[in-house]
């Protein structure tokens, strides 16, 4: 069975899908993105998912597609039509298709182009991953100053991680000005002395929803948060690493530029944090 998709209003067998080669989204990377986790057939974090993807295009001065009510009504009806009960939702706004090229806005009359789809991903909260860790190298961070907007301008994200893989590695964390920004996809972390470290929210770095309910559900564990930028070297000093994201949850990194951290296995307070965050989530799923 073909995959069913939403495109401006419609639901669709993927191989129907089509943009316009006008759309600004193609042309000029002028759009933003969220992607949504599904657990057991129900969506994590939509609120905060819903709120960020509000601040994007309010950032960018781009016009809503709809409701956040309208939203959640697709997502569910893209869920149920693709019988998803481990996977992702993708959403993408653009600022649609004026007719032409052209660098300046178009006007008000033309509508933002809205497309959902699906990516079933069975075992996506028991992934054989979290347990054996993964591998990061180190890259500058050169890309563009407004980080917190999601947008889909994730050209150098993507050389990151095929850097890392001709590296041997699984993954990059970028720095910048000696300082680690985040990962290719994903917030950073390390932990030292039984504190959790991870860089404080700005214009440098994706306010990550996974990452703020992580860091609420360690603080009512009664961990402690430091909310500081850090170094490779400290990183590769502390006594574990991990990062978050919204389709890896919680995930142990075990080696930076080929140091070991820690004693180079996934440590305890990254899997219990991974298993706080899986199942509070999951009581507030909907």
């Amino acid at each position: 069975m073909s995959r069913i998709v939403y495109v401006n209003g419609q639901y669709m067998p993927e191989e129907e899908a089509k943009v316009s080669i006008f759309d600004r989204g193609f042309l000029m990377a002028d759009a933003v993105y969220e992607v949504t986790s599904v657990l057991g057939g129900k969506l994590l974090d939509f609120a905060g998912h819903a709120a960020r993807l509000k601040r994007s295009l309010s950032e960018l001065d781009m016009a809503s597609p709809c409701t956040e009510e309208e939203l959640l009504a697709i997502h569910r009806e893209l869920v149920a039509k693709n019988a998803i009960d481990e996977g992702m939702i993708y959403l993408q706004v653009t600022r649609g298709n004026p007719g032409d090229r052209d660098f300046a806005f178009p006007g008000p009359d033309v509508k933002p182009t809205l497309v959902l789809f699906t990516q079933s991903k069975p075992g996506l909260a028991d992934n054989p991953t979290a347990k054996t860790g993964i591998r990061v190298i180190s890259l500058e961070d050169i890309r563009w100053g407004r980080r917190d907007i999601k947008t889909v301008q994730l050209l150098y994200p993507s050389m990151a991680k095929m850097m890392a893989k001709q590296a041997g590695a699984d993954d990059a964390w970028m720095v910048e000005d000696g300082k680690v920004t985040e990962g290719t996809s994903n917030n950073a972390y390390i932990v030292k002395g039984g504190k959790i470290i991870t860089r404080n929210l700005s214009n440098d770095i994706l306010h990550g929803i996974t990452r703020a309910a992580v860091l609420r559900f360690a603080r009512e564990a009664q961990m402690e948060v430091e909310e500081r930028a850090f170094t490779i070297d400290e990183a590769k000093a502390a006594d574990e690493a991990f990062f978050t994201s919204a389709s890896a949850f919680v995930m142990p990194v075990v080696e930076v530029d080929g140091t070991a951290v820690g004693s180079g296995k996934p440590g305890p307070i990254a899997a219990r944090l991974r298993e706080i965050y899986i199942d509070e989530s999951l009581k507030t799923a909907i």
